[in-house]
């Protein structure tokens, strides 16, 4: 992901943690449809959303917080004790996470980080969309490999798309399936302030496909949660 697609987003990140409340920011997509997003959905609690607590409640040993925004989930994790490290593409945010306690934070894109196999790979937040599309995934799935201890997990969560009636949604899909995309790789950009990011991808990807993705890459999944709106917390594991 080009940290520059990213840009409005940190910075309206950044303007909320320095007072101003009503900071939000725009989603728009290849389509023209737009929606606004207010930026303190990213200080609420971690556990304000049943997915995530499930997520945070089965992390185990040291973690790295994938995508890790405000620091959230790792602060969480900080406080009951486990060892985490943060990573992000944003500068802005590691900004935020270090000036809220967290020592251990790096920013750069995870194909860049270095370090020891950690016993949990933690992906909230959609954050796996930042692999843009079907490739995107097959090559994140096979590099993490080497970040994950042989008995490790990924904890991960994403929408299935069909998981809709409204016909603005519904046409986008079809529109993909068109093209020949993936009905989940979606094309937009951030808006913040006049500030407009550059087009990229951003994947939402359903739990069979993640399924059939991950076993071809050496990955047993299962998936812990399934909501009926579509989202779904799904835990890979090393295939014996």
């Amino acid at each position: 992901m080009d940290p520059k697609a990213m840009k409005p987003y940190g910075l309206a990140l950044l303007d909320y943690y320095n007072g101003d409340s009503e900071a939000s920011f725009i989603i728009c997509r290849d389509d023209g449809y737009m929606d606004s997003f207010p930026v303190s959905t990213f200080f609420r609690p971690p556990t304000d959303i049943n997915i995530e607590q499930i997520a945070l409640d089965n992390c185990r040993g040291r973690v790295l917080d994938v995508g890790a925004g405000t620091g959230l989930h790792s602060l969480y994790l900080h406080n009951i004790g486990l060892s985490v490290c943060a990573i992000d593409i944003l500068p802005e945010a590691c900004e935020i996470m270090r000036k809220r306690g967290l020592n251990e934070v790096y920013c750069l894109d995870i194909s860049e980080f270095k370090s020891e196999p950690f016993d949990t790979l933690l992906i909230l937040g959609r954050s796996i969309g930042m692999v843009e599309d079907i490739a995107g995934l097959d090559y994140f799935l096979e590099d993490i490999h080497r970040l994950v201890k042989p008995d490790g997990q990924v904890l991960l969560n994403s929408l299935d798309v069909r998981c809709t009636d409204n016909p603005v949604h519904l046409a986008y899909h079809e529109s993909n399936r068109q093209m020949g995309r993936y009905i989940g790789e979606i094309r937009m950009h951030f808006e913040y302030q006049g500030l407009k990011g550059p087009v990229h991808g951003w994947l939402q990807v359903d739990a069979g496909t993640l399924n059939d993705h991950s076993s071809k890459t050496g990955w047993s999944c299962e998936i812990l949660v399934q909501e009926a709106d579509g989202n779904y917390l799904a835990k890979l594991t090393r295939e014996l």
